[in-house]
């Protein structure tokens, strides 16, 4: 190993199932957005550097419930649409700031820089990737640049899930898709929300295996965790609320709870070394390793980037992202200070935000080599730094983001004490020989399962786990189902899935899209119940439905027999 240690970044990227649910202000111009804001401009990026003979290595989560949507046709069409409007809308302000009641040469400049920029991207996509962005990805991790991890399926809360069988379909469902999409079985996963359950005894007596053996069941090898899952102690970082992006909102809406039930006491592991996770059931298998390991969130790189008061992405001549032109939408101004009013906000001047990039790439490049070298002279062995992100924060809420992950992989591939790696690689050439219980907890606020389980969103778990029960039942009562029982109930397993992603509870939380939320997940149950109601009638409706695929088309392979009861609890 290079004399100071290993480094990788991982990026998370996840979005809700919006497919044909609308447009503005949500549904998929979620997805057109960060497609056109992080994930296209992340594609250029990282094709540059490889072109330019750059050999970096990145590991990189897509949920397969957003690499469903990025291979979709509709989706994919609807994205021409919207860059096609976003060119339009830059245009149109460039006129504007060209007539004589509105000239503004400043604005009119800037305007001119946007409009080339997203015809930039439309070519990208429409030629550099021919319209094919999982392919893109695909390529790069077969060239061995990128690892890609896998999730459940819909980024479903897995600790709040009452049946084994859920569990499974989603672990199931998720990695199968990455199989058809990738070409290849997935390695490691994110469990979604960084959320992890040990395993317990329920009420009946019912023993239910921790999340370990779940991923140990798929064959995959590693996970993430927060910094306070490894280390103990009070949460930081983005579980404390202090990050820009989502979930900052957690925190302006609500008060952290206090005295936190989840947490454990600090304790000597430290997210400088991945661990293996001791097997958390009870019998004799209890505290031996699972063969999974864990790797926890490095805090102090995290927050450089993430942090909403001291990462990067609040220095003033970055462009500020609370603040657009009633015209288009574009933003046209800077952060331009602390605490600065919207409406006194600076002109933003992209010179001065591409110089900032290059100072930061280089200041973090040495603030990884520090934290290693620190942890070396500590522990007295060589360390991995694991800077775990949401990839839509490049790009989307932090606009020179994409510029400045380029720089940082450049630096780090050229300094020659780093091994710049991904999870997988480093687990296989490092395999860790120590083992750690790991207790219940996630990324949310406080730590806890707060964010998705709270007075808001109480009410959304009882008809979750009551159509937990009653897919199973129907998985076990038409094992034998014929053509028309399959097509219904497989149906019914996708708007199960759907019901179940943690995205809606969460943005009933955050108060982003609080009625939107609520809306995708009523009718997703209702689908799921209507479609089981004929089928108890005797009069399974294939009719429904196709009619149901036809909006909700994702995971093709879906087999509803995946819900059926896990006997005796195990995985």
């Amino acid at each position: 190993m290079p004399s100071l240690g290993a480094f990788t970044f991982v990026l998370h990227s996840h979005l809700p199932y919006a497919r044909l649910a609308g447009r503005w202000p949500h549904g998929e111009e979620w997805i057109h957005e960060a497609a056109v804001e992080t994930y296209i401009p992340l594609l250029q990026t990282l094709y540059d550097l490889k072109e330019q003979g750059v050999f970096f290595r990145l590991t990189l989560g897509i949920t397969p419930v957003l690499a469903e949507q990025l291979a979709d046709p509709d989706i994919l069409d609807h994205l021409d649409q919207y860059l096609d409007d976003r060119i339009a809308a830059a245009r149109s302000d460039m006129a504007y700031f060209e007539a004589p009641e509105s000239a503004d040469p400043t604005l009119r400049r800037l305007a001119e820089f946007f409009r080339d920029g997203y015809i930039q991207i439309q070519n990208a996509f429409q030629n550099r990737f021919n319209r094919d962005l999982i392919g893109a990805f695909r390529r790069l991790q077969n060239e061995g640049f990128i690892e890609i991890i896998t999730s459940a399926a819909t980024h479903a809360y897995l600790p709040l899930l009452s049946r084994d069988s859920s569990l499974h379909a989603q672990m199931r469902a998720g990695t199968r898709s990455y199989e058809r999409l990738f070409g290849r079985r997935p390695s490691g996963a994110w469990l979604p929300e960084c959320a992890y359950r040990p395993a317990y005894v329920t009420e009946n007596g019912q023993k239910r295996a921790g999340l370990e053996s779940l991923l140990a069941a798929y064959g995959l090898r590693f996970f993430f965790a927060e910094t306070h899952t490894i280390t103990g102690g009070q949460p930081v970082g983005v579980a404390a609320g202090e990050v820009i992006g989502p979930y900052s909102y957690v925190k302006r809406r609500y008060a952290i709870p206090a005295n936190p039930t989840l947490l454990t006491p600090e304790r000597p592991a430290t997210t400088y070394q991945p661990y293996l996770v001791s097997n958390s059931g009870s019998g004799r298998d209890a505290g031996s390793s699972s063969g999974v390991v864990v790797i926890g969130r490095n805090n102090e790189t995290g927050m450089q980037v993430w942090s909403a008061k001291n990462g990067y992405p609040g220095d003033f001549d970055y462009r500020e992202f609370h603040k657009k032109a009633g015209t288009s939408g574009l933003r046209y101004w800077r952060v331009s200070g602390v605490d600065v009013d919207l409406a006194k906000k600076d002109v933003y001047n992209p010179e001065w935000a591409r110089y900032k990039t290059d100072q930061h790439a280089e200041h973090f490049v040495h603030l990884v080599g520090d934290l290693l070298r620190d942890s070396q002279r500590t522990s007295g062995r060589s360390g991995l730094v694991a800077s775990i992100y949401d990839t839509e924060l490049f790009g989307h809420w932090w606009f020179e983001g994409v510029d400045w992950l380029g720089k940082a992989l450049r630096n780090l591939a050229a300094n020659a004490d780093l091994e710049l790696t991904t999870a997988g690689r480093y687990i296989e050439r490092h395999p860790p020989d120590e083992a750690l219980l790991i207790p219940e907890s996630s990324w949310g606020s406080s730590g806890t399962h707060f964010t998705w389980d709270n007075g808001e969103t109480h009410w959304m778990w009882e008809p979750i786990h009551e159509a937990e029960a009653r897919m199973e039942r129907f998985a076990e009562r038409y094992a034998n189902a014929d053509e028309t029982q399959a097509v219904v109930l497989n149906q019914a397993a996708r708007e199960l899935l759907l019901v179940q992603s943690s995205d809606w509870p969460f943005l009933v939380t955050t108060g982003q899209a609080r009625e939107y939320a609520i809306q995708r997940f009523s009718q997703h149950l209702e689908r799921f119940n209507k479609l089981l109601i004929g089928l108890e009638q005797g009069s399974p409706n294939r009719e429904l439905a196709d009619e149901y695929w036809e909006l909700d088309k994702l995971f093709p392979d879906i087999d509803f027999r995946w819900f059926a009861p896990h006997k005796g609890g195990t995985v």
